[in-house]
């Protein structure tokens, strides 16, 4: 039920006099009561608590009843997550079930079920699960279309936090697209409803019951709820769901390029109205953009017809787009328009570096990066200069700290103020730094023409 509230006050501002013209501002009222909305909503936003075992050396004697007493599964987190079909698949975030031995999801009506992972994916913090509940039809929730979602639009959060199951906080969306420096694909959704530890993986509704995000993380000097909370949008979610639930991974587009932001001072130069577009400082050698003509200094303009406003723009773009599409890029080189066509690759099989992957002769691995020499091999592989000294970054750990600030392709200069040149010395300085909990390091790093220093957790 809806109620307009419209007051004296506001209707006066309703029509603003700008010279002879009226501008009408549309107003719409606030929920009478949000208490039906909660009451539909609330059976299919679950919680979720999990465990880990404990391992031990065997004992014998007087002290095996108590190993078995206590090296048991022990709770390790609370969380909450969400239903989205009948039998019974469960959305939440990755961070509330990563490295759980036992999953268990309990239903407002008391149920619990045990569950199963069929997907995970980190860089978005999104994880699918299963109920193991045979034959049960369970109430669900579905995805709403987060690009309608307006700053001041009301919105409800529901979940568990701190444990207390089938908490109803109310606020707004408080801003669009906020980057918190989470992840490549960081497009969250700000809100002043309260969430608190134990609400992570809980759904964020619209006023039609529609999932427009996951809450997934807050600002906070307190551990507690400021009235800055952040979910992950539904149109990312929903997708990174679909590909969970088809596959178990994620498979998204790769493009090859390195990109960096347009600066005022360069789209004067190029004659662009305002500062758009992403730069081209680099093309992976045998990548999609390299077959498809791209060069270094091209500045994409649009991605399939898409406007590509900033690096992340295009970072998005490419990854939601599906492995082996044809795209039609728009770049601008030399200041003259051009269109190209690209076949994506997949970034997955491209990009990351999973920790049981097998070294290259002559690599070291630390602080979840794979390091090398600047080979012949590695040159032509990253499209490096001929005579680039540094370690060359040739694979990243998409779990590690490190993916926040180095991609493959990075050349490390120094380490801690010392030049870098052989990657056994950077790794044994790194460990050496770690060792000490010396905090992150500083190090110089070339980015195709950029170089730059970066702070990086050894």
């Amino acid at each position: 039920m809806m109620r307009s509230v419209v007051s004296a006050a506001a209707a006066a501002t309703a029509a603003l006099a700008l010279g002879a013209s009226a501008v009408a501002v549309p107003t719409r009222g606030a929920p009478e009561s949000f208490a039906d909305l909660a009451e539909t909503l609330t059976p299919a936003v679950v919680n979720i608590s999990t465990a880990q075992r404990v391992g031990g050396s065997p004992v014998s004697g007087e002290l095996a009843p108590l190993q078995k007493k206590f090296s048991g599964p022990r709770a390790a987190s609370l969380g909450s997550g969400f239903i989205i079909s009948p039998n019974g698949i469960v959305v939440t975030n990755n961070h509330v079930i990563d490295n759980a031995d036992e999953i268990a999801v309990t239903l407002s009506d008391g149920r619990e079920f045990k569950a199963t992972v069929r997907g995970v994916d980190r860089e978005t913090d999104i994880a699918v699960l299963q109920l193991e509940a045979p034959g049960v039809r369970f109430p669900a929730v579905s995805f709403g279309d987060s690009s309608r979602a307006r700053v001041g639009d009301w919105v409800i959060a529901i979940g568990n936090p701190f444990g207390l199951g089938g908490t109803v906080t109310v606020g707004i969306v408080s801003a669009r697209n906020r980057d918190i420096d989470a992840g490549n694909f960081d497009d969250f959704i700000q809100t002043d409803a309260a969430i608190n530890r134990g609400n992570s993986g809980g759904p964020l509704f619209d006023m039609t019951g529609k999932v427009v995000g996951i809450n997934t993380a807050i600002y906070s000097q307190t551990g507690g709820s400021v009235g800055v909370g952040f979910a992950v949008p539904s149109e990312l979610a929903d997708l990174v769901v679909e590909q969970l639930l088809q596959y178990g991974e994620t498979r998204r587009g790769w493009l090859g390029v390195s990109i960096d932001e347009m600066t005022p001072k360069l789209a004067a130069e190029l004659g662009l109205d305002r500062p758009r577009g992403a730069v081209v400082s680099s093309v992976r050698p045998g990548s999609p953009a390299a077959l498809g003509g791209v060069l270094p200094s091209d500045v994409i303009l649009s991605f399939n017809r898409k406007p590509v406003t900033t690096v992340r723009d295009l970072t998005r773009a490419v990854a939601e787009t599906p492995v082996g599409t044809t795209a039609q890029l728009s770049i601008l080189r030399a200041k003259k328009p051009m269109q190209l066509a690209v076949k994506l690759d997949r970034r997955e099989t491209r990009v990351s570096a999973k920790p049981n992957d097998a070294l290259p002769a002559g690599a070291v691995k630390s602080a979840g990066l794979t390091l090398q020499k600047p080979t012949p091999e590695v040159i032509s592989a990253f499209g490096l200069s001929a005579n680039v000294e540094g370690v060359v970054v040739t694979a990243v750990d998409p779990d590690s700290p490190a993916a926040r600030v180095l991609r493959p392709g990075d050349v490390i200069l120094e380490v801690g103020w010392e030049r870098a040149l052989r990657p056994d010395a950077a790794a044994d300085k790194l460990a050496k730094l770690r060792n000490l909990n010396s905090g992150p390091v500083q190090i110089f790093v070339q980015r195709g023409d950029l170089a730059f220093y970066e702070q990086l957790q050894p």
